[in-house]
């Protein structure tokens, strides 16, 4: 697969390069801001897009922005954000206007290669990955209905499913059957009142409804 990388600091951008090639990636552009970044994805049209959040010459949301500009000119292209704090809100504004294909990860991610690449694959692949930091924070900040109606364990879940793992990541990481953790999110579904839709869909709508957005 091949990604264009955007990110002002050099020394991150050689690391997250040479992370992504031993990860199977092909680096085929770099840049150091917004402008550069969608330059190179107008030349290559990459499979994935790795993109600091802050950059210049404001170093606030350059990179978000960016990212959604991708998207508006380029569907489908894949968005990975990468940022040095938990900022969920920009999570819900890229999740808000795209429902696949998107990532929001910590810098601090990067230091466990493998789980890394994994995500980021995930995302090239049309999943999503959301850090564990951000979701642990919104479901700090989330307590109004209907995620009220949730169990302590379904709401684990819905975490575990706004990061992007599929029912046997889920399954692995809380060392239950996959039934289990269907039945959880069977329940999930309903309490959160979603539309009888596809399964791929509905696990979606109930990401942007744990994020308090609203689907495009």
């Amino acid at each position: 697969m091949r990604a264009v990388i955007a990110e002002d600091s050099v020394l991150l951008r050689v690391g997250l390069i040479k992370v992504l090639e031993a990860g199977g990636f092909q680096v085929v552009a770099e840049a150091g801001d917004a402008e550069g970044l969608l330059a190179a994805v107008a030349e290559h049209r990459p499979e994935l897009a790795l993109i600091d959040v802050r950059m210049p010459p404001g170093f606030t949301d350059e990179g978000v922005r960016a990212a959604m500009e991708i998207r508006r000119r380029w569907p489908g292209t894949p968005v990975v954000l990468l940022s040095q704090y938990v900022e969920e809100r920009y999570a819900a504004d890229l999740l808000s206007a795209n429902t696949s294909g998107v990532g929001y990860l910590l810098k601090q991610r990067v230091a466990d290669v493998a789980d890394f690449v994994a995500a980021v694959r995930r995302v090239a692949e049309g999943g999503t990955a959301l850090d564990p930091q951000v979701v642990a924070q919104l479901l700090l900040r989330r307590d109004s209905d209907p995620l009220a109606r949730l169990t302590p364990r379904e709401r684990e879940v819905l975490g575990l499913m706004a990061e992007g793992r599929s029912n046997a990541g889920i399954a692995q990481a809380l060392v239950v059957s996959e039934s289990a953790v269907a039945k959880h999110i069977n329940n999930i579904f309903a309490k959160l009142d979603l539309p009888v839709v596809d399964a791929d869909h509905r696990r979606v709508l109930a990401v942007l409804r744990f994020l308090g957005a609203s689907p495009a």
